[in-house]
């Protein structure tokens, strides 16, 4: 998978592409990062990405001009399947949603900053808005790592075991949040692993983190809870 991220300030991106399991999947060739700087783009004299509001208004918009300029050159090299803008008034990001682009072959994303970007962008070249949440943030850059990661890790490959992506809290079919989980030591501070995760018994510790997963969804989502029920 090929990810090119159009950015007014790059240096937010390149650290945590650089670290972790993105690191990962780009050195076993699994994903590739492009980093475009919008202020390489521009044709302003001035070395200008931005401007004023049309019609009043505080705060500035990102130009055209050099999103533009930076698209249509990726897209006469490739085929993308999705160009996505980060946006606080887009589809929220779910679990489905991360699963439907990590089919993709290549993505372009487009971090807004500032007040955002011209709608002309919207209207002609964006085929995909994404918000991570009814809050917003000085740009779309992190929102935009929120994306890669949810995506990237679900790459075949890219998690030494890829099993550990399916039963994460989202990612099961049955609506479920993931149970409690523990590691060694068994008893730490007084604090007790649960004799059953002990037993070698299976089918057992099977059924009991089944029971754990219905329950902490029943209390922390009642709205998943519902789903769960019926189906």
């Amino acid at each position: 998978m090929r990810i090119d991220i159009l950015t007014a300030v790059p240096n937010v991106i390149k650290e945590p592409l650089n670290a972790s399991i993105l690191k990962r999947a780009a050195d076993k060739k699994l994903t590739e990062y492009h980093i475009h700087n919008l202020h390489e783009y521009t044709t302003d004299e001035n070395g200008r990405i931005d401007d004023t509001v049309y019609g009043g208004g505080a705060g500035m918009v990102l130009a055209p001009q050099p999103i533009f300029d930076c698209i249509d050159g990726l897209c006469a090299q490739r085929n993308y399947t999705h160009i996505i803008y980060m946006a606080p008034d887009g589809q929220q990001l779910q679990q489905d949603l991360s699963n439907k682009l990590s089919l993709a072959e290549n993505l372009i994303i487009v971090c807004g900053h500032y007040k955002g970007i011209d709608q002309r962008i919207r209207d002609r070249l964006i085929t995909l808005e994404v918000s991570i949440g009814d809050y917003v943030l000085t740009g779309g850059e992190l929102p935009a790592l929120v994306l890669i990661d949810s995506v990237v890790r679900l790459l075949p490959g890219v998690l030494g075991d890829a099993e550990s992506a399916l039963t994460d809290s989202f990612q099961n079919e049955n609506h479920l949040l993931e149970g409690p989980i523990y590691t060694r030591p068994a008893n730490y501070k007084g604090m007790q692993v649960p004799e059953i995760l002990k037993s070698g018994n299976h089918q057992l510790i099977s059924e009991w983190n089944h029971k754990q997963a219905i329950e902490k969804t029943r209390q922390r989502r009642p709205d998943l809870y519902q789903k769960f029920l019926d189906e």
